[in-house]
């Protein structure tokens, strides 16, 4: 069998950069070599290299995090190009980076989500007006970021201010939500028409965290995940539904991870939804997928598939509108 050419896109231009790299080599390593000749691109750089190549390209994975990589920008100049991607497409990774849509969507569909609040760089704050919206905790968060960047746990009302100005270091636009205390977990989704919910994972961070932080997330030891998540049987299916209508409500395509917690009365609470959530062996999806039964070779083998496959859709949905096009010219 002919090996694919896999462009292995990682590093990029946001502030998660650092995270992409060193996921772009666990992969670099994971890949099959006798099923895929994989050429390394760094985004920041590489972006001609990569438009040279295309015509020798038949895949691309796409291990970026933030703007830029999961907003939509590469899925666009990859479509332009004719190269296949595992992954939602501009639409859905649009829909899912920003936090703010995403929430509507979420409400639209009958999930629950914090009380929140959105605020413009510039716009005039009355912070007891929040407060008292709002109550404390509140949780400050940009509305375009990931990895829990820029996000501050405020507890008192005097911090409000310097919570906003760190948000408003990352995005011009901010969402201010309820603290709610609870179980944080994740629910990986993987599939394209037919969708699996894989086990959920619960995520403890160290009593010296307030919350699952950038530094909560990649310290070694800071954080420890259980999967599955120690739920009742019936909150981690509830759980499971959540994270498929999530992906299902953004458009989303071949996986997404989306984040969630559990509060004391049981109630699921939807926080948002990652599309290319974090791909090294000790990650969360992954760490769902093994739970399941899948290796890690083997979960970059399927996304490489329902990649490939969403392609041949798409090809085939555009050659019946050209047919269509022709069979109805006047």
């Amino acid at each position: 069998m002919k090996k694919l050419n896999i462009a292995l896109l990682s590093g990029g231009r946001s502030s998660e950069r650092g995270v992409s790299i060193k996921s772009g080599d666990q992969v670099y390593n994971a890949l099959d070599k006798s099923r895929y000749n994989v050429f390394r691109y760094d985004p920041a750089y590489d972006i001609e290299r990569l438009i040279a190549d295309a015509k020798n390209i038949d895949f691309a994975l796409i291990i970026l995090h933030g703007v830029y990589g999961e907003d939509g920008s590469i899925q666009g100049l990859l479509d332009m190009l004719g190269i296949p991607y595992q992954g939602s497409g501009v639409l859905g990774s649009a829909l899912a980076m920003n936090k703010w849509v995403s929430r509507r969507l979420y409400m639209d569909a009958g999930l629950s989500v914090p009380p929140f609040e959105v605020l413009r760089k510039g716009q005039r704050i009355e912070t007891a007006n929040i407060v008292d919206r709002l109550g404390l905790p509140l949780v400050v968060k940009p509305v375009n970021s990931g990895s829990s960047i820029g996000i501050t746990i405020v507890q008192e009302k005097s911090y409000i201010k310097k919570a906003l100005d760190h948000a408003f270091c990352y995005d011009h636009v901010i969402m201010i939500e309820k603290f709610i205390k609870g179980t944080e977990i994740t629910g990986g989704v993987i599939g394209n028409d037919h969708l699996q919910a894989l086990p959920i994972v619960e995520i403890v961070p160290d009593k010296q965290y307030a919350f699952f932080d950038y530094e909560a997330k990649y310290k070694e030891g800071a954080t420890r995940e259980i999967c599955p998540a120690r739920l009742d049987k019936n909150i981690s299916s509830r759980a499971q539904e959540c994270a498929i209508i999530a992906h299902k409500t953004l458009c989303c395509r071949g996986y997404s991870r989306t984040d969630m917690i559990v509060d004391h009365n049981g109630t699921i609470f939807v926080l948002e939804t990652n599309t290319i959530p974090g791909m090294t062996p000790a990650s969360l999806f992954p760490l769902a997928a093994k739970a399941a039964g899948i290796s890690f070779s083997q979960l970059l083998d399927r996304l490489i598939e329902l990649g490939m496959e969403a392609k041949q859709v798409c090809k085939l949905q555009a050659r019946r509108q050209v047919q269509y096009r022709d069979d109805h010219r006047e």
